[in-house]
């Protein structure tokens, strides 16, 4: 609540990089009930890809992994789960699902937050429940030193510091006291600040992003997935997350490093889903279309496991399919031999056409 409060006298001015950002999340919010009505089949077929991706990434950037041939059996499957990592994998869709289909009848409150960390972690273990000890967000180096990056607010604090995290919320939306947006990132900044469970904060946090984007009306990552595009820029996410929390304890941090990361990452996500539902009829599967963006996305050479990463929805054979058939296209190139192959657009396709 120390950067939503930052906001309650209503007197801070707005960056003008930030001003700008807003101006174009509010044209492309104008433009989402346009691409709704003129794709309905476009946007049930990115849906699921949307999910699939929202899983793997999330709990990929907190070191949960998922073989990529077990991924759709994990998350929309009924089989038997292997380990601790496909059970919180498995418990994020679940925490979609929810969010999906109940968004409007969940109130940004405690109940909400513990039950989706309860979700997300598979329902083991303390899911549910605020850390019970201290806790410090630390860095470990390659070379096996560590550092201290943030002091999270003590454990015996953290009940009273979520009530008041609600309630400046509540009272913040209620009140206008800057733009809902705004104030959705300011939310965000403070709950990853508390930090109020052991484990599954950056979960939670990219879930209850969602829900309070849905209230206010932004809808977006139903349709492409938010989760992925932080994972796609996870150091830029960890750097501005480490600007906006020095002095935070007491209130005299900078927030604007971070607010303008999850306003650009909104943008980006509307970007794509502008791209991918702006053409009512696609010549080429959904699946294809996936892979094609990828791949026209990456800005140098590439491997099939970098598309298959990209692309979790999508297997590996489809993968090879789609690059052969580029190849014989004349618009890809491969260089080397065997699985981990080395391949490259061709210069005429540097940009998509």
């Amino acid at each position: 609540m120390k950067t939503l409060l930052f906001f309650e006298s209503g007197a801070q001015s707005v960056p003008q990089i930030t001003a700008w950002h807003l101006a174009d999340l509010g044209e492309y919010l104008g433009k989402q009930k346009l691409y709704e009505r003129q794709a309905p089949q476009k946007l049930k077929a990115l849906k699921e890809h949307a999910i699939i991706e929202s899983v793997v990434s999330s709990n990929r950037i907190e070191g949960v992994n998922v073989a990529p041939a077990r991924v759709k059996e994990v998350v929309f499957g009924r089989a038997h789960l292997r380990d601790r990592d496909e059970e919180e994998v498995r418990g994020y869709r679940k925490a979609l699902e929810l969010l999906h289909t109940k968004s409007n009848a969940l109130a940004v409150s405690e109940n909400t937050i513990r039950a989706l960390h309860r979700l997300a972690r598979g329902g083991i273990g303390d899911a549910g429940g605020y850390k019970s000890r201290d806790s410090e967000i630390i860095e470990r180096y390659p070379n096996g030193r560590e550092r201290i990056r943030f002091k999270t607010v003590p454990a015996r604090e953290t009940p009273r510091y979520m009530k008041m995290l609600i309630k400046a919320w509540q009272n913040c939306i209620k009140e206008r006291w800057t733009h809902p947006l705004l104030a959705l990132g300011a939310f965000n900044l403070d709950f990853l600040c508390v930090h109020p469970f052991r484990d599954g904060n950056g979960r939670v946090s990219r879930l209850l992003m969602l829900l309070q984007c849905y209230h206010l009306g932004y809808e977006v990552g139903r349709y492409i997935s938010l989760e992925r595009i932080i994972e796609e820029n996870k150091q830029r996410y960890y750097e501005t997350l480490e600007q906006s929390s020095k002095g935070w304890h007491d209130g005299k941090h900078d927030p604007w490093p971070y607010l303008n990361f999850v306003l650009s990452i909104l943008k980006t996500a509307y970007k794509e889903f502008e791209e991918r539902a702006g053409a009512t009829v696609s010549p080429r599967g959904s699946k294809t279309e996936m892979v094609h963006h990828a791949i026209y996305a990456i800005d140098r050479e590439f491997t099939v496991a970098d598309i298959e990463k990209k692309c979790p929805a999508v297997s590996r054979d489809m993968i090879r399919t789609v690059l052969k058939s580029m190849q014989k296209a004349g618009k890809v190139e491969c260089i080397g031999r065997g699985p981990g192959a080395l391949w490259r657009k061709k210069d005429n396709t540097s940009k998509r056409g």
